[in-house]
């Protein structure tokens, strides 16, 4: 992704992944599905939110309603992604913002409070390099090209 600005930044994808290998593979994945995405990869739940709220280094950008898509680990540093999510879903501004869980866990107990607090998909990351990327890529596709996001 081209250096800019944060005042210039245009993102229409928030991938929130602490783990490396994850976030190159998800970040490869995404730009298979749409080469015209504009992503920004923060490592953390308290970063998200700054980010989405228009806080702290964020301050001088408007609250982020021009995403498309949040893909939001659970498993997060200083704050866990359910935690994100409610916290996205609690507000006025931000609770039609689609957010897919991206995450490894098949805890029932997290995807059924992932349903109960919002998430508009839950998906379990894949295994093997070929099937990761068809199925992210065809996220990215459906989120940034099909997908008709609420006024």
């Amino acid at each position: 992704m081209k250096e800019m600005k944060k005042d210039e930044l245009l993102i229409n994808v928030l991938l929130v992944e602490d783990n490396p290998d994850d976030t190159e593979l998800t970040i490869h994945a995404l730009k298979e599905g749409n080469k015209n995405i504009h992503l920004l990869h923060l490592k953390d739940g308290v970063e998200a939110l700054n980010f989405i709220f228009a806080k702290k280094s964020y301050e001088h950008q408007k609250i982020q309603n021009e995403l498309k898509l949040v893909l939001l680990d659970l498993k997060l540093p200083r704050l866990d992604g359910l935690e994100v999510l409610r916290k996205i879903r609690e507000d006025e501004r931000t609770k039609t913002l689609p957010v897919v869980i991206l995450t490894s866990s098949r805890e029932r107990r997290d995807i059924a409070e992932a349903y109960n607090l919002g998430v508009n998909s839950y998906v379990v990351k894949p295994v093997g390099f070929d099937n990761y990327v068809k199925t992210i890529s065809t996220l990215a596709f459906y989120w940034s090209e099909v997908n008709e996001k609420p006024l």
